[in-house]
């Protein structure tokens, strides 16, 4: 995979950041999400101003970031958010890529993310979706399409990964990222949250994670040629990972 990674992205690594927007207890209680408002983990709500996330945005151009994303909860209006999307793109010049992280959206919305300047969206079908979280699987695969049929880059990863998950399991996400037309994929691990239903599940080891970072790559080939790892890992990177994540 390490060979593949050079011949493929010609050893140049980039980072990815991200912007959460919202911090606040979310309705949908994913069992491995701190969010969950049934766990009680997180009792109130938080909000970065837009003024936050100009001068957050500037610091990570400034820092060479490639990719910015703006994250939010699940209901966050979309309305709010890509006014701000337009406001950094014209208060931040540099050369980097905006993007957002948020709940379900149409084909509408995505040409007016375009318009504002957004350039990729990320988005997933996660590792049992429907089952660990209470999301309609096909209203996800409704935004994936959505993306896929707009000018908007999609950036989809293999997630969340835990000790829980089958090769199969594993396989088939990888496999949907790219039906979708995924340019940048890669793995994303669970992290055990205390006090959500899957928090007691051991962390995936580094070894394991790093072997299905290394796997797609190797599926991924020129299809999707950058390749992310978050949480970031030096094993990862050295087994072909050239994307990880920095976050606030």
């Amino acid at each position: 995979a390490r060979e593949v990674a050079s011949a493929v992205c010609k050893d140049r690594a980039y980072l990815w950041a991200a912007i959460g927007l919202d911090y606040s207890p979310c309705p949908m209680n994913c069992n491995y999400c701190s969010l969950g408002e049934r766990w009680g983990i997180v009792k109130e709500s938080t909000e970065f101003s837009e003024d936050d996330a100009i001068a957050m945005a500037r610091k990570y151009v400034a820092a060479g970031v490639r990719w910015i994303v703006l994250r939010t909860t699940q209901f966050y209006s979309l309305d709010r958010l890509i006014g701000l999307a337009e406001k950094i793109k014209k208060a931040v010049p540099g050369q980097y890529e905006l993007g957002v992280n948020v709940g379900e959206f149409d084909e509408q919305t995505a040409r007016r993310m375009m318009e504002a300047g957004l350039e990729f969206v990320y988005h997933t079908l996660r590792l049992r979706e429907g089952i660990d979280t209470s999301f309609d699987p096909n209203a996800r695969l409704a935004t994936l399409s959505a993306v896929k049929n707009s000018p908007l880059k999609l950036v989809s990863l293999v997630e969340p990964i835990g000790v829980e998950h089958t090769n199969e399991e594993i396989a088939d996400s990888f496999l949907t990222a790219m039906e979708y037309g995924a340019v940048v994929t890669g793995g994303m691990a669970r992290v055990p949250v205390e006090g959500t239903p899957l928090g007691e599940l051991p962390a995936l080891p580094k070894e394991r994670f790093a072997q299905i970072v290394a796997v797609t790559r190797l599926a991924a080939g020129f299809n999707a040629p950058d390749i992310c790892v978050h949480p970031a890992s030096e094993l990862a990177v050295e087994w072909g990972a050239n994307v990880v994540v920095v976050e606030t």
